[in-house]
């Protein structure tokens, strides 16, 4: 029983302690990388190529959510991609795109293994020991996309909703740490560690302004009511996984 009390007095003697520290703008970068993070995700299930060739108007009075400007960025940069032509006004385009929002936020939990503060008779007090320690932060975005003709309001397929998470985990061990994990840390060692003869992404790090990419020009098997027009089918898919969620 002696060793057993001089083995907790010596673990509670050499327990780290570790403090985070904030930034002075209003909402920090891990939690910003967290929803910008689970919005490219759920973007990037979604197939824009069958809008190729065609001029899109992108509706946002349906959208409110957590940063509104960065989602319909997002979208106009992968319709642009796709070939796309973006009209200012509805009534210069063929196509009305809608997204709205169903979640763009996030959460935040804390857990540990250890005891907690115990207060003994005679005003003593055993303090709080973790030894285990997780503090978790995630984002959820869930966008909804429908596509209508601009001239008689016909819907073009069913639409479609996609849903993503990001996370970023801080462990600590008897407090040390943080030891670091999550879809935000493997985003920022990409983005930060290019590899030479890395392949592209869908959406690169790097900017550039060049050419549309030609392999994105493939027209799509898509009619507009207002003028009956029929765009030749793409070839067959060989892999149906990452099918739009549209039905063309």
């Amino acid at each position: 029983m002696f060793r057993f009390g001089i083995c907790l007095l010596a673990l509670l003697t050499i327990t780290g302690c570790t403090s985070t520290s904030t930034s002075s703008t209003k909402r920090t970068a891990v939690e910003q990388l967290l929803i910008s993070n689970a919005i490219d995700q759920t973007l990037d299930k979604v197939d824009f190529t069958p809008f190729a060739g065609q001029t899109v108007f992108l509706d946002e009075k349906y959208l409110d959510c957590t940063d509104q400007k960065y989602l319909v960025s997002s979208i106009r940069h992968r319709l642009l991609r796709s070939n796309a032509r973006l009209a200012d006004k509805v009534e210069e385009a063929d196509i009305v795109i809608e997204p709205r929002a169903g979640s763009v936020g996030t959460n935040t939990v804390d857990a540990y293994l250890g005891m907690p503060e115990i207060v003994l008779p005679g005003m003593l007090t055993l303090p709080e020991v973790r030894f285990l320690e997780r503090k978790n932060q995630e984002a959820v975005a869930k966008i909804g996309l429908v596509a209508y003709d601009a001239k008689t309001k016909a819907s073009l397929g069913d639409g479609g909703m996609s849903l993503a998470r990001s996370d970023d985990s801080n462990w600590f061990l008897l407090g040390i740490g943080p030891y670091q994990n999550g879809s935000i840390r493997k985003e920022i060692k990409k983005g930060i560690k290019i590899q030479p003869n890395q392949p592209v992404q869908s959406i690169p790090q790097h900017v550039a302004f060049s050419a549309p990419v030609q392999n994105l020009q493939t027209p799509s098997k898509l009619q507009l009511a207002s003028d009956k027009k029929l765009i030749p089918p793409a070839p067959p898919k060989k892999d149906n996984t990452n099918a739009p969620l549209w039905t063309k």
